[in-house]
């Protein structure tokens, strides 16, 4: 059980309330991911304003989600998996992606596929991609500066991730229905 609270604009720190408003703005409620991570204002700011940077990259809407769940399957991080299928399902991601993700399946799209196996890649050698890897990712036609941008989505979510573990932040109501647990 978590010994972290969940905060709101008002119970925050107050380095951390703007940032928190923000958020509530922008998705209508505070997800407990970010009303956790208010307890460190700086972290809460650093996730947000890599999110806000992550979104300025190249990638589809269905390649940052792909890239977002598959960095969250990765590291087994339960509220993420489930908070990513979420806004997947929001933006019309095909089930057939959403649920291969969740489920480590390969993707019938080779482009898609290309840039999971990258990203696992990445995740899993903590950075040491190979020639190999790399090529692989520029051979379905991504960019030079999309290897280093796959980074700010791995970056971002290693933060969440890595909190989530920490802090055992409780699934939101609205994540519910996608809830996920990776399979042994």
């Amino acid at each position: 059980m978590s010994n972290y609270l969940l905060h709101d604009e008002n119970s925050a720190p107050e380095q951390a309330q703007e940032t928190l408003k923000q958020v509530k703005e922008k998705y209508g409620f505070i997800p407990n991911l970010m009303a956790v991570m208010a307890a460190s204002p700086a972290l809460l700011k650093a996730y947000a304003t890599i999110g806000k940077i992550f979104e300025e990259t190249s990638f589809s809407d269905t390649e940052k989600q792909l890239l977002l769940l598959e960095v969250s399957h990765e590291n087994s991080c339960d509220y993420c998996v489930a908070a990513h299928s979420s806004i997947a399902k929001m933006l019309k991601i095909p089930d057939p992606i959403i649920v291969a993700l969740r489920d480590g399946y390969p993707l019938s799209d080779p482009r898609l596929e290309a840039l999971r196996q990258f990203v696992r890649a990445v995740v899993k050698s903590r950075g040491y991609a190979t020639e190999t890897e790399v090529k692989a990712f520029l051979d379905v036609g991504y960019t030079r500066a999309q290897v280093l941008d796959v980074l700010v989505g791995v970056g971002m979510k290693t933060l969440s991730n890595y909190t989530n573990h920490i802090t055992d932040t409780p699934l939101d109501t609205a994540f519910q229905p996608q809830v996920w647990k990776k399979a042994s």
